[in-house]
């Protein structure tokens, strides 16, 4: 039997390859035009690793409507919101503004710090951003960091974990977002420079100074140390902005030292009685992160400060319910997929509020204590023959008083 392709009628001898299928054959030539028509009707494969267009910017969103996407997630911190949307914002235009500018402005990158107590959204801010952006966005903790020859990372690694983000692209890594937590962790140890080593925080500050500024980097791709014979791959840091977040435990002192400083003279008086001594954190300045242990080249290259406010009472009260993913709609989520309906009741919210300003630990403190108060529900209700649950205050107190919070 004479074999020929079923599209373009030519015989075996007559093409490289000839493709057998159930009932006919295609030769080689048929089935690379056969690709072409279906990727031009758009039904080509799926985006691969090295599809650069997965990280193209296709339209800017404006501050408004990041802070609204924000707003869903996290609760009050409206000054910090729109300093990041701005910066956010202001980012995407620089990836935007043309090489060959031939007025010869070019607009420069603003890195951010932020800086707030413990539980107030700082790394949630960095996350809900996540969603929303068309670049590589990666959250890495300054904790992590010695200077090189010391057991711990290089501060390289950061764009090493950026470049997996980017499925290890150049071009899009050069456009990034890095969100560095605990940056008040690597702060110097004492205000006066050290004449010992402070590996774990003047050097880190030393190392990160280069790639905040912008510059090229050698990355190892796949992390850990340098050493001669490994490849690396050439990253610049010009276009990557870097947010950077800490709780700066006890700069409300050095903030109390820089006021006081300042109300002497005729209006001393009725300047005291201006300062929300409730909130000092609002008052913070460059200069006091000096005095808590950041070195000054680390401060100019973070040009943009922002503060957020320890959450009150009614702050906590709508974090708990509000949000999209709050930790209420979770545990109501959670007992659905067992045929449970859960409800909590006022009363009970109120006394978990309480319990969270009790503690101190803001948000972070709500999830320890839904998860204390819920953990016996848990784990008894999947195995009961039960459709409805309601958690009342006299639940929770019940819970609080035979868990380790108490």
């Amino acid at each position: 039997m004479k074999k020929t392709c079923n599209f373009c009628g030519r015989s075996e001898r007559e093409v490289g390859l000839l493709i057998t299928g159930v009932n006919g054959f295609i030769c080689e030539d048929c089935a690379q035009q056969a690709y072409r028509i279906v990727v031009e009707n758009g039904y080509g494969e799926k985006q691969t690793k090295g599809d650069s267009k997965k990280f193209s910017v296709q339209r800017i969103p404006k501050p408004k409507e990041i802070k609204d996407h924000l707003d869903q997630y996290v609760i009050g911190q409206d000054d910090a919101k729109r300093v990041l949307s701005v910066a956010v914002y202001n980012h995407y235009k620089r990836l935007q503004q043309p090489k060959d500018d031939k007025d010869g402005v070019e607009i420069e990158k603003s890195n951010i710090i932020m800086v707030g107590p413990t539980g107030t959204g700082k790394t949630l801010l960095a996350r809900t951003i996540a969603k929303l952006l068309d670049v590589p966005f990666t959250i890495v903790d300054a904790t992590v960091f010695t200077e090189a020859g010391y057991v711990g990372e290089d501060v390289e690694s950061i764009l090493t974990r950026l470049l997996q983000v980017a499925d290890y692209q150049v071009e899009p890594t050069e456009r990034g977002i890095v969100f560095i937590d605990e940056i008040d962790k690597i702060a110097r140890k004492q205000d006066n420079p050290s004449i010992t080593r402070d590996v774990s925080g003047e050097g880190v500050q030393q190392g990160l100074l280069k790639l905040l500024e912008g510059t090229s980097v050698n990355v190892p791709p796949k992390g850990g140390r340098k050493h001669p014979d490994q490849e690396y791959i050439a990253v610049d840091t010009r276009n990557i902005l870097f947010i950077c977040g800490g709780a700066f435990d006890g700069i409300e002192r050095k903030i109390a030292q820089r006021l006081n400083t300042h109300t002497v003279g005729y209006n001393s008086v009725q300047n005291v009685r201006k300062i929300d001594k409730d909130d000092l954190m609002k008052y913070v300045q460059p200069q006091d992160l000096k005095s808590f242990g950041l070195i000054p080249e680390i401060i100019g290259r973070l040009p943009i400060l922002t503060h957020l406010n320890q959450l009150d009472r009614p702050a906590l009260r709508r974090i708990l319910v509000e949000p999209k993913n709050s930790i209420v709609k979770q545990y109501i989520k959670l007992f659905a997929m067992d045929g449970i309906t859960l409800t909590f009741a006022d009363d009970a919210l109120e006394a978990i509020v309480d319990k969270a300003v009790e503690y101190k630990l803001g948000a972070r403190g709500l999830r320890s204590i839904v998860e204390s108060v819920m953990m016996d529900a848990m784990f008894d209700l999947p195995s009961r023959r039960i459709k409805k649950f309601e958690v009342t205050k006299e639940y929770v107190n019940e819970q609080l008083g035979t868990s380790h919070l108490e």
